[in-house]
């Protein structure tokens, strides 16, 4: 009895204690590894490349002030830039991202040291996804805000048009989330996970959202697109995302895209923590 009671007490302190370290540890590997990506090169090209927004609004912008285009913001702006931010940056923010994670170690030669920390493996992996993450949303989100208000910030600005930005950013950083924790998960799988990452962001994904009935929602861009704001034209059109949607609801949509981050992350922690890797000459 003293034995059961002893084991009884033991237990949730031994929890907590587990869970201290490997949050501690989560930390330290984040804290790394996001000072070295943001300052990286890749870090500064894909800067450079989720710009191309600000200028693309810019010009737009340009565009309409010379009377050339009278269409509302809300609508030029879902048809054209979040074609751009939904269906290629954030695909390949995460595929680049995502992908590396496993590789850049192997190809960098650096995987006997950091194996070597007294750091669990899963914790690497959550860290290293974390802070791919962090600087893929700062990029993501500078150039959404940016790029909405150039187009949007003007005397026919409301304080619903808020909420419309913040809503397009949430459902961005929930797709990201979804794809890095995909794209991850394959680093931990292949050896040259980037091919069937770029069949999967640009293939599948881009395909299969039109497909009718349930098929589409095999993708998570299915999902993504269930929580954007709808803005029809002057002649009724709705944006050309919503081209033979049927949406998902809302609650539903955020659930699933929640489960696709959390369980991709979680097999690609549990396959590093178990799987040997080989650096190859």
């Amino acid at each position: 009895m003293k034995l059961l009671h002893l084991m009884i007490t033991f237990r949730p302190s031994l929890i907590i204690w587990w869970e201290n370290k490997m949050t501690t540890e989560i930390k330290r590997v984040f804290s790394f590894y996001f000072f070295l990506k943001k300052k990286s090169s890749r870090t500064k090209i894909f800067f450079l490349l989720s710009s191309a927004a600000i200028l693309l609004a810019l010009v737009i912008r340009a565009y309409r002030l010379a009377g050339h285009w009278a269409e509302n913001s809300q609508i030029i702006f879902q048809n054209i830039l979040m074609v751009f931010f939904l269906q290629f940056l954030i695909i390949i923010l995460a595929l680049f991202y995502g992908t590396s994670i496993v590789p850049e170690e192997m190809e960098g030669k650096t995987w006997p040291y950091l194996s070597s920390r007294p750091v669990s493996k899963a914790a690497i992996i959550i860290g290293k996804y974390l802070s791919s993450l962090a600087v893929t949303s700062i990029m993501l989100v500078s150039s959404l805000l940016l790029s909405y208000f150039i187009l949007n910030l003007d005397r026919d600005f409301q304080l619903k048009d808020i909420w419309t930005v913040v809503s397009y950013s949430l459902v961005l950083l929930l797709g990201l989330a979804a794809y890095l924790s995909f794209f991850t998960f394959l680093s931990t799988w292949l050896a040259k996970p980037i091919l069937l990452g770029l069949a999967f962001g640009f293939g599948w994904e881009n395909v299969i959202q039109y497909f009718p009935g349930t098929t589409q929602k095999l993708s998570i861009v299915h999902y993504l697109k269930s929580l954007l704001p709808q803005y029809a034209s002057a002649s009724g059109r709705l944006s050309f995302l919503f081209i033979r949607l049927e949406p998902t609801r809302d609650w539903l949509a955020v659930l699933i895209l929640l489960l696709i981050t959390v369980v991709f992350l979680g097999l690609a922690a549990l396959l590093f923590s178990y799987k040997e890797y080989l650096i190859q000459d």
